[in-house]
């Protein structure tokens, strides 16, 4: 089942509206048509009782002003990009820059400030929406013209499946991505640090002072970054690391296991207090882990909540940072007839 509504206005008046989708498990998703962002997921806890475990804001103004990315869909290229211009078949591309004089999420007018048109999907598996956005060509300094779909298809097993896909008409980078912030208690106020993580990786991408990636592939083992077991947040989060002390916290990119194109599990979250299991599975070869730590107080949110320092954590699937810049990386090169096609799924659950 799929309801939608009116949600505001942008600056040049075009309207905005919100889509929920429900499973036959009662859970439900809305999203915004501003930036093709996740609004809520409302999943139960461990004794059936509902509550939305994502941030989010009241209003399209939310969304088109906030700076936190919140919910939002990224691209062209989610995470960071030296310098803010990268080499392709020998020309070289200037980006917009947005984090000092590296390019952040895409840019200042990246996906996540865009209004997507939205299209309801037919299907007999899962309530189904599909959200298509045309990026001209030079938008933000990416070549060619984009047609980026996204579709988000609840099931009910409480899962969400976002699958990803792009053409362009010239030789372009893509690394598209989902940037929800996760608390699984559903209290914006209560921090994530007493939240059992695993991340199925064994090494991950250490970066600079200013957060790109050295081009060392690390492993994790003997660090802050070994979440191959179940491990509380925030029992190393304060350790004496010099790469916590860049990102202020969690905020790097882990190599995943082996993906071979294959949808399989990347990590998965547990929240003690409430129960909830949020599992992430992915085709992608890396996730950004990010703790919420430079979240100040500053975006207020649903009902008025102003979310706090590390209150929330965002689990990104992707290609790695500045990987246009690293040829050793795994490319995210798209070339004209190709087809970009990634799919992630947040399937939650509970522990009794």
């Amino acid at each position: 089942m799929m309801q939608s509504e009116f949600f505001g206005r942008l600056p040049d008046g075009r309207e905005a509206h919100l889509y929920t989708l429900q499973n036959r498990a009662g859970m439900t998703v809305t999203v915004t048509d501003i930036g093709a962002s996740i609004v809520s997921m409302v999943v139960p806890d461990r004794n059936g009782v509902v509550s939305d475990v994502t941030f989010g804001y009241d209003s399209a103004e939310g969304y088109f002003n906030g700076t936190q990315f919140i919910g939002g869909t990224i691209g062209r290229y989610a995470n960071r990009i030296a310098g803010g211009e990268f080499v392709l078949d020998g020309k070289v591309y200037h980006l917009a820059q947005n984090y000092g004089r590296n390019s952040l999420h895409g840019g200042p007018a990246g996906f996540y400030r865009q209004l997507w048109r939205v299209e309801p999907k037919e299907s007999k598996v899962a309530p189904s929406l599909r959200c298509i956005y045309v990026s001209r060509d030079g938008e933000e300094g990416y070549p060619g013209e984009l047609i980026a779909t996204v579709t988000f298809m609840l099931h009910d097993d409480n899962s969400l499946e976002i699958r990803y896909e792009a053409e362009s008409d010239k030789p372009t980078i893509v690394n598209l991505t989902n940037h929800s912030y996760f608390n699984l208690s559903g209290d914006a106020g209560k921090t994530i640090l007493d939240n059992e993580l695993m991340i199925n990786a064994d090494s991950y991408t250490p970066v600079s002072s200013v957060q790109i990636p050295t081009g060392e592939i690390a492993p994790v083992g003997g660090t802050p970054m070994d979440f191959r077991r179940p491990t509380t947040i925030g029992e190393r989060i304060n350790a004496d690391n010099e790469q916590l002390k860049i990102g202020r916290g969690y905020d790097l990119n882990w190599v995943l296991a082996q993906r071979d194109g294959k949808v399989s599990p990347a990590a998965e979250l547990y929240d003690p207090a409430s129960g909830r299991v949020l599992e992430v599975l992915t085709d992608q070869p890396g996730l950004q882990f990010y703790s919420g730590n430079f979240l100040d107080g500053s975006q207020v949110g649903k009902k008025g909540a102003a979310y706090q320092f590390r209150t929330a954590l965002c689990l990104e699937t992707q290609h790695y940072p500045d990987s246009p810049n690293r040829p050793h990386f795994p490319s995210t090169v798209l070339r004209p007839g190709e087809k970009y096609l990634s799919t992630t799924v947040f399937k939650f659950s509970v522990k009794k």
